[in-house]
């Protein structure tokens, strides 16, 4: 049997956090064995932003992140800021564009990403370290003693005084995305925060499902969960909700809970009546249909309960019809769950980690970075702009 091959570090998943961490320790000199049972490197990162990825977002701030602990990340995207990866898609020569909300996108495609991260690993060479990609097998087995990580991955087997767990969560399974990350963690004693689904459509049930007849019509809303609320386009789907604003609220929204939309959120308290008063003989589809497309503003009217020209009901009816309008009530029943997700919310618990580094507050050389840690961002580049963050914290750790 041969002897195991010796590293500085051994990253877990080729993806966004995995690549960044493996490029910062090469390029500090570290030897670095970067393994992924996919078939190629970053392959979340070429499907991502419609294949154009949406690399990071200009307004990243904690306040963007769901954890447990709501501080956690502010250290590492502290000192690793959108306005960095930024400079390294320029110094690369990669063309971009801002699109909504400060959402960054490549004028070409994702590969450009990958490319870039692909060359910043072999620049690892020219500062005397070295990152070695292994792709294709499965990690058969980890163990830890001595200080020494040993990971066996088909025929072969290594060992490194640092291993970082950066295999994800299990959203978009279809890509080969599972929960080893957390099945990992628990071996080391690692608390995990329960997995969910985030950025993912809600189904809807019981008397909402004629909703569903509205499949592919879209509106600028302001959908809320509790105290949170987004204003972006939602979209009717053939099993309930979706488009931006509901994947935001997704990731607040728990089993139970009611998701409030504001059907026009554009227009100021009291305005039907005035459109009441103002055309007394239009009926309330019509005048919704000035703001709302056909089909939903006729469903909506058909649901209120106002018949016939508005002039016929009474200021107070129409005023009722209004503010439901402005905070009319779904309660999903579900949501289409990690096959659909764009992201896992929860995960290994911040609680087990350093926010300077990643590592393990209770086992020396284990690191855990981006999806695979309970810190979660909003839709629009802010969860790229993590991996980027934690990977380089862990990267400059190792």
């Amino acid at each position: 049997m041969t002897s195991p091959q010796t590293y500085d570090a051994i990253i877990l998943g080729a993806g966004a956090a995995g690549l960044m961490t493996a490029a910062i320790a090469g390029q500090r000199g570290r030897r670095v064995l970067l393994i992924d049972h996919a078939d190629q490197i970053g392959k979340k990162i070429l499907i991502s932003g419609g294949g154009r990825c949406n690399f990071t977002n200009v307004n990243t701030a904690p306040d963007r992140y769901i954890s447990a602990n709501k501080h956690f990340a502010k250290s590492a995207l502290g000192r690793y800021t959108a306005a960095d990866f930024i400079a390294l898609v320029d110094r690369h020569g990669i063309a971009w564009h801002e699109k909504t909300l400060g959402q960054l996108f490549c004028d070409g495609s994702a590969r450009q990403i990958v490319a870039m991260l692909q060359d910043e690993c072999d620049a690892a060479a020219r500062g005397g370290g070295a990152v070695e990609i292994a792709l294709g097998g499965a990690v058969r087995d980890v163990e830890h003693a001595d200080g020494q990580y040993r990971v066996s991955v088909g025929a072969r087997t290594a060992t490194a005084p640092a291993l970082v767990i950066a295999t994800g969560g299990p959203s978009i399974p279809q890509m080969g995305a599972t929960g080893f990350a957390y099945d990992l963690g628990r071996r080391f004693g690692m608390k995990i925060v329960e997995p969910r689904p985030a950025l993912v459509p809600l189904t809807l049930g019981g008397e909402e499902t004629l909703f569903r007849s509205l499949s592919g019509v879209a509106a600028e809303v302001v959908a809320k969960v509790g105290k949170t609320h987004f204003r972006e386009a939602a979209l009717f789907t053939h099993k309930g909700l979706s488009g931006p604003a509901i994947l935001q609220v997704s990731s607040y929204w728990r089993h139970g809970e009611p998701v409030g939309i504001d059907f026009l959120p554009a227009l100021k308290p009291g305005w039907l009546v005035a459109a009441k008063h103002a055309r007394p003989r239009v009926s309330l589809a019509s005048a919704l249909s000035n703001h709302l497309p056909g089909r939903l503003a006729e469903t909506l009217a058909d649901r209120l309960g106002v018949e016939g020209e508005m002039g016929a009901s009474t200021d107070k009816a129409i005023d009722a019809a209004a503010r439901q309008l402005a905070d009319w009530r779904f309660t999903p029943n579900g949501t289409e769950g990690f096959a659909k997700a764009e992201v896992t919310a929860g995960g290994i618990s911040t609680a087990e980690l350093s926010s300077q580094t990643m590592e393990s507050r209770k086992v020396p050389g284990l690191y855990a970075i981006g999806e695979a840690v309970d810190v979660t961002g909003w839709l629009g580049g802010y969860n790229f702009q993590w991996a980027w963050a934690s990977g380089w914290a862990a990267g400059m750790a190792v």
